[in-house]
């Protein structure tokens, strides 16, 4: 079992249609780094997972791939700093990025909806 098979888990609801995590621990992981593969993902996702994770200090390195045009999977693969291993697991560092990018999502929709709204009640819509 894997450090990251509970966090998988929980994280995604199974696909309905095919019964299977959306993300998964691929194969060579190590203490410090592993990489994940998310299904039905592409660059959208992918960059700006990458740009919030690599705003965490902890973290030596992230990056992402699209294996294949023809595939809807995006690879991401993180390390963390020696001196953090003990207190940060890639997996708390992707768990992490991924609130953080949710969180920034949330602000940007409340300021478009506040400015289209004032924007609105200016034109008298």
């Amino acid at each position: 079992m894997s450090f990251g098979d509970e966090f998988l888990d929980n994280l995604l609801p199974p696909q309905e249609e095919e019964g299977k995590l959306r993300v998964r621990v691929l194969p060579g992981e190590e203490p410090g780094s592993a990489s994940f593969q998310i299904d039905d993902e592409d660059h959208t996702l992918g960059n700006a997972l990458r740009y919030m994770i690599m705003k965490n200090p902890h973290v030596e390195f992230c990056g992402y791939s699209i294996p294949h045009p023809s595939e809807s999977v995006m690879n991401i693969r993180i390390q963390i700093y020696p001196e953090y291993e003990e207190e940060t697991r890639p997996v708390d560092a992707l768990m992490k990025g991924l609130d953080d990018l949710r969180d920034l999502c949330d602000v940007v929709e409340e300021k478009f909806v506040a400015a289209r709204d004032s924007f609105n009640e200016e034109q008298g819509v």
